[in-house]
């Protein structure tokens, strides 16, 4: 350290700032393992807390003996969280930190913080100097002006703080001492201004408190859990808060649910504003120092939009329902469990990239995350997961004679829908993808699916039973399609996520458009798929890795927190969690209604 002057007498407190500390040895005997230290945490100083992504947050930790997992707080460190990682970053960075825990300035009010400012200004500089005050118009704020130090006030991310730091001195025992300890950084807690022999705050002391001391509960099922288990929570809820605050604004977001939309992009606090207009969400973007990003639903931008955000420089993220969505369809007004935030194009449209594809093509999938995807195939074969929940398992399965024939299926898609015509090429509807089937399987055994919002009467693509059974031997209505395609040989599709979920259940799959599973070594391709762009063979574990665990958000419906897909096929066996709302029921009268008239039309 720099120590500004000749000093011929060296005080106690400025020996613990200019040279080594030394240590001595208290007697803490847990599992064999002696820990060192010289600070005893408080039992009210609890370092990891959640971020404010609700107004009503779980608490997840609390005094007691835990399972001790000492790898957990290495962790920690790597994933930047404890104390208030959600908070801004700091405009400006020191070497050397002093801070007054909010606890000790109205324990003692802002002299004895004065003394110590004055203390350590003996033996640096003030340009090295940066002070952290709560308020800037107090007492605090004056003595920094004052002493010709720099300040920051208010929460700040104290990760991003200590990047640049080297010392902390706090009056009092806050996060931000706490946490440099850990870094290994010189750590130092005064009990008062007056303190001649301040205690330096050691890692042993505060990692001894992290893993023994404190037992962390699940936000979602409420089990006692290690440090690691919630180490991974907030850093979940961290990745998300960052990517939330690049979003300025919404659009296209349909009222019934721009709550939900309003979760998965929490700022904490707060979320991006939702904006009728396209020139709404522009002006908004363009507030934002050094630009922020619009976030439009991908089949509901406003008009224009591409080419003004294009035209201002202005990010458009395209948003769409994730893969494993729900319990009850979106047309019935059922809120997503899961979407997509896709910074470069969207999944289904094949003519530029995604981040989707980009995924796929670039990542180098690790052991963990691939054993992570073979247990999630397992888990959503053997619960017969789907898009919309578990399978149905109250619809006994079709039977059919196929005399000894291959057996097709072949999934109806909505007729109107951005997949089809994106990414369907030649062929843009039901009836040319049965024609095309039975062109090419003359002698096969044909069973149609049609889609599920269609048969609900809300989207457009019904056919007559008339039509299909020119092209099909069967039509397949009610029950589980996860069922169904455990008993078919192979699985024809345009674009439908039916031909994904086929290979997670190892079926072979036939694709006639271009849809995002296409191309990577595991599908009979007969569309136009982008070669370029997709260039290298993928295992089904890689692929489900991709498309599951890193591309999509997913929301808990029970806590209405950031969740893992994991969490989420949980709740699919809870039926409380899924209560049908008055809006969904009229919604789901309507489609039938509708479904009826258009039949009787069609008579």
């Amino acid at each position: 350290m720099h120590v500004s002057g000749n000093h011929a007498e060296v005080a106690p407190w400025q020996a613990s700032i200019a040279r080594p500390w030394l240590y001595h040895r208290i007697g803490h005997e847990v599992a064999g393992h002696e820990t060192v230290g010289m600070t005893r945490i408080p039992d009210d100083a609890l370092l990891l807390h959640a971020p404010p992504l609700r107004r009503h947050m779980p608490v997840l930790a609390a005094r007691g003996a835990g399972l001790v997992d000492h790898a957990g707080v290495a962790r920690m460190l790597r994933a930047r969280v404890g104390g208030q990682f959600w908070a801004p970053a700091p405009d400006v960075v020191r070497p050397v930190i002093v801070t007054a825990s909010t606890a000790e300035q109205r324990r003692h009010g802002q002299a004895r913080l004065a003394i110590l400012l004055d203390r350590i200004l003996t033996c640096v500089r003030p340009d090295e100097v940066l002070l952290v005050a709560h308020d800037r118009h107090g007492a605090a704020a004056r003595m920094a002006r004052r002493r010709g130090i720099a300040a920051i006030y208010g929460p700040v991310d104290p990760h991003a703080l200590l990047d640049g730091a080297r010392e902390v001195h706090g009056l009092g025992l806050g996060d931000l001492v706490r946490l440099a300890a850990l870094r290994g950084l010189r750590a130092v807690r005064y009990a008062t201004a007056h303190d001649e022999a301040p205690q330096p705050v050691t890692y042993d002391a505060c990692a001894h408190d992290l893993t023994v001391r404190t037992t962390y509960t699940d936000p979602f099922d409420g089990a006692v859990v290690p440090l690691g288990r919630i180490v991974d929570i907030l850093s979940l809820w961290r990745a998300r808060i960052v990517s939330g605050r690049e979003i300025s604004a919404c659009v296209g977001m349909a009222l019934w649910k721009r709550e939900r939309i309003g979760e998965f992009l929490a700022h904490a606090p707060g979320h991006p504003a939702f904006c009728r207009s396209a020139a709404a969400a522009l002006r908004l973007a363009g507030r934002v120092q050094g630009g922020g990003a619009i976030a439009g639903w991908a089949t509901r931008l406003p008009e224009g939009i591409v080419r003004d955000a294009q035209a201002a420089g202005v990010a458009l993220w395209r948003v769409e329902d994730g893969f494993v969505r729900s319990v009850g369809l979106g047309s019935d007004l059922c809120v997503p469990c899961s979407i997509f935030v896709d910074r470069r194009g969207i999944y289904y449209d094949p003519s530029e990239p995604s981040d989707l594809e980009h995924i796929l093509a670039t990542t180098d999938f690790d052991a963990g995350i691939l054993a992570r995807a073979e247990r999630l195939i397992t888990r959503m074969v053997d619960g017969g997961v789907s898009k919309y929940g578990r399978a149905d398992t109250t619809v006994p399965p079709p039977t059919w004679e196929a005399g000894g024939r291959r057996v097709l299926l072949v999934p109806g898609q909505v007729a109107d829908d951005l997949s089809v015509r994106a990414g369907g090429g030649a062929i843009q509807g039901n009836e040319e993808l049965l024609r095309a089937v039975r062109k090419h399987n003359p002698d096969a055994f044909v069973i149609y699916r049609p889609h599920p919002d269609v048969d609900a009467g809300h989207r457009a693509g019904h056919l007559q039973d008339a039509q299909i059974m020119r092209y099909a031997d069967m039509v397949s209505r009610g029950g589980s399609i996860t069922t169904l395609m455990m008993q078919v040989d192979e699985i024809h599709t345009l674009t439908s996520l039916a031909g994904f979920e086929g290979l997670l259940r190892g079926r072979s799959v036939v694709t006639y458009g271009v849809p995002f599973y296409a191309g990577w070594g595991l599908t009979t391709d007969l569309g136009d798929v982008p070669c370029v762009r997709r260039n290298r063979s993928l295992s089904i574990k890689a692929l489900v890795a991709g498309t599951l665990l890193l591309y999509p958000l997913y929301i808990d419906p029970l806590t209405r927190l950031p969740c893992e897909v994991e969490t989420l096929l949980g709740r699919f066996g809870d039926r409380t969690v899924w209560r049908v709302s008055m809006l969904t029921r009229l919604r789901q009268l309507q489609g039938k209604l509708a479904h009826l008239c258009g039949r009787r039309n069609n008579k």
